[in-house]
């Protein structure tokens, strides 16, 4: 593809509008939506009606006036993203603390059943968590295994499977409905990651029939930087499931003051703490934006910029690590590379932002909302250049940072 046959499919892509949406820094190619999403511009003035009208002048009548209802609210908008009833899904905490509720859950949910099973390379975040969950129940225990060896690993055991629907490396998408049949099929509970996936591609967690499901809301969704999670739990298991967090917005009523828990019925049970206001308007604010997007137009242009960027990576050389068929992929590209690290680096220095993931994966995310063909065109000319002049072995580049 040329420069000019880029900025043609530019002026012909129907999610074109999109893009002024965003506040994109000027000079700035942003390929790294997977990580943090761009700045919507309706947050800032939402956040600045939040502090200066509903906290400023409303004060705590505020609560009454949409606040408390905050969580179910935004979680209805997600589910319509994720294939749930807007009665399933909840916002509260971070993806970390949902993954415990759910997991601790459902290690109790049948007594005879002791195992987590779960993927070696998953994101760290949820195999940690694993682990803190089976130390609270007795004689629970994690078994990560290898992608090929997962199907032996789900037996009568298994309380519930633990997976992400798309790497957070290579980008790899689990077909969600034929690994939900097979932890049913041995009697267990499919917990779904959905991290990599909300705002990317297609989900739809009814119709696959899954259990539960966790996701963030600072990536696809454009939250904001630590913007609060979700959590799903299928109708037919609302009333079954316990949180292990039993806290006070939880509660039945929380506001009878009593001393005994009674968890409220539905998702509201999966509250522990009061909503974190500031942070929940941002994210409503980034969830918005999606709502009437047609989701036809966002896989096909995923795919389209994927096969511009992979095309762009075999003639420079580099190893893609993503699969082909967009089918069995997210909407990030990832190339392995000896010295990704700094090449990371130097194309952050030239304006060109992705990020890398240990030990030699070179990560871009393909954000169809904003993202255009002549901006990949244009990272894949300064990768060229980069890796043409060696530019990446300045000693500066090799420098690690805290946050890669």
């Amino acid at each position: 593809m040329t420069r000019n046959e880029a900025r043609a499919r530019d002026a012909a892509d129907p999610l074109r509008p999109y893009r002024d949406r965003f506040a994109l820094p000027e000079g700035v190619i942003y390929l790294d939506g997977n990580s943090l999403g761009p700045l919507p511009r309706a947050a800032a003035p939402a956040l600045s009606d939040l502090v200066e009208r509903q906290w400023g002048d409303r004060l705590i009548r505020s609560w009454n006036e949409g606040w408390i209802d905050a969580p179910q609210r935004i979680g209805g908008k997600i589910a319509a993203l994720i294939g749930a009833h807007a009665d399933e899904v909840i916002v509260a905490d971070s993806t970390s603390v949902n993954l415990f509720k759910l997991l601790v859950a459902a290690l109790r949910h049948d007594p005879a059943r002791h195992t987590i099973v779960s993927e070696t390379g998953n994101f760290p975040t949820d195999l940690h968590i694993a682990e803190g969950a089976v130390d609270c129940v007795p004689g629970a225990q994690l078994n990560a295994v290898a992608r090929d060896e997962l199907d032996g690993a789900i037996d009568q055991d298994t309380a519930v499977t633990l997976l992400t629907h798309v790497h957070y490396k290579t980008g790899e998408r689990y077909d969600m409905a034929q690994w939900t049949a097979r932890a049913h099929e041995s009697g267990a509970l499919a917990l779904w990651d959905l991290s990599h996936s909300v705002g990317a591609v297609a989900v739809d967690l009814n119709g696959a029939g899954a259990d539960l499901a966790v996701g963030c809301g600072y990536k696809y969704l454009n939250g904001g930087p630590g913007a609060p999670a979700f959590l799903f739990v299928a109708r037919a298991l609302q009333d079954r499931l316990a949180s292990p967090l039993s806290g006070w917005m939880g509660h039945a009523a929380p506001f009878a003051f009593a001393d005994a828990y009674a968890p409220a019925p539905g998702m509201t049970r999966w509250l522990a703490g009061t909503p974190p206001m500031l942070a929940m308007a941002g994210l409503e604010a980034g969830v918005d934006l999606w709502l009437g997007v047609d989701r036809d137009h966002v896989a096909a242009k995923s795919a389209a910029l994927f096969d511009l960027f992979a095309a762009i990576g075999a003639r420079l050389g580099l190893e893609c690590v993503s699969p082909a068929d967009p089918a069995q992929r997210g909407s990030h590209i990832s190339f392995r590379h000896p010295h990704a690290y700094a090449l990371c680096q130097a194309l952050i220095a030239r304006g060109v932002i992705g990020d890398f993931r240990d030990p030699d994966i070179l990560r871009f995310g393909l954000t169809p909302l904003y993202l255009g063909y002549e901006d990949v065109w244009r990272a894949g000319e300064i990768l060229g250049e980069i890796l043409a002049t060696a530019a990446y072995a300045d000693p500066a580049f090799s420098k690690r940072h805290a946050v890669t």
